[in-house]
């Protein structure tokens, strides 16, 4: 557990596994819901492979520059010049939102932007984004479990929303109050000032709390972004379809091999392992266009 700010109260609670090594690491944002062990499927597999993975819980924001201005402040502590971000959801925008407030000296390398969003407008709350603040904690609960997938679930993803249920269990009101509201308040991604970073967009086509029209407006957004699709894996990939999140994640952070920005270990890489990747790569590929 870390304190950056000023006020004791902000406390960054984080998993950093891996090399200690790596200087550009790959960070996990987790959603509304989430705490940073809903990635433990990811950090397990990751680091095995030899990958720096660092999953964070953030502390209690209530706008997103105060944030991004604790975050920056968070990679000055832990030395980080540079990283990879993946955000889930609401842990998306506001790893895109972090991108926009560092453009002119840039702390991102790339973006992982799973089941996101980029204007928050699509969720209809922001009038009611000030009054979260206000409300008890099982109030701010069900409207979180509201975006829950409901009815019949294959065990994967049944055990995925149970854990998530958990996890928000464990989540304070303030917590809670202020997620909803970063989630909720009027705000959106301004493109110009990140185009030039390399992003994957993963998305899945069973239901989930992302309308249709939010998944055009992302893909608008970023018309170069490689697109990660996952069949099924409803809100949360990360846990129920974990061994393709983790292949999708590994094609993405591929094209930093071999560079400063690598967020794995040198010794780990192969000249065969990077051929075979790249096969993979290629035939996940044509796959999806067929």
């Amino acid at each position: 557990q870390i304190i950056v700010d000023d006020d004791d109260s902000k406390v960054w609670s984080m998993y950093d596994a891996g090399p200690r090594s790596i200087r550009c690491p790959l960070i996990f944002l987790p959603p509304v819901s989430g705490t940073a062990d809903v990635f433990f499927q990811q950090i397990l597999a990751l680091t095995g492979w030899g990958y720096r993975v660092i999953a964070l819980q953030y502390p209690v924001y209530w706008d997103h520059l105060e944030f991004c201005d604790g975050f920056r402040k968070l990679l000055d502590h832990l030395q980080l010049d540079k990283v990879h971000l993946f955000g889930a959801s609401l842990g998306g925008f506001l790893a895109q939102k972090f991108a926009e407030y560092t453009h002119k000296s840039p702390r991102v390398q790339s973006l992982i932007l799973c089941n996101s969003f980029s204007d928050t407008s699509i969720f209809n709350q922001t009038w009611t984004a000030n009054s979260f603040w206000l409300m008890p904690a099982f109030m701010l609960k069900k409207i979180v479990l509201g975006n829950f997938a409901s009815g019949p679930l294959d065990p994967e993803m049944a055990d995925g929303i149970d854990f998530m249920v958990d996890r928000l269990e464990s989540l304070g009101q303030s917590e809670l109050a202020s997620r909803l509201t970063l989630n909720c308040q009027n705000s959106y991604v301004e493109p110009h000032k990140i185009r030039d970073i390399p992003v994957t967009i993963m998305d899945v086509f069973d239901q989930s709390a992302l309308s249709t029209e939010a998944k055009e407006e992302m893909y608008k957004l970023y018309p170069n972004a490689r697109r990660a699709h996952l069949k099924t894996g409803g809100n949360f990939p990360y846990l129920c379809r974990s061994a393709e999140v983790n292949l999708y994640i590994q094609i993405h952070l591929l094209q930093f091999h071999g560079t400063r920005y690598a967020a794995i270990d040198p010794s780990m890489v192969s000249a065969e392992e990077l051929e075979v990747q790249k096969i993979s790569l290629h035939s996940s590929s044509e796959q999806e266009e067929q």
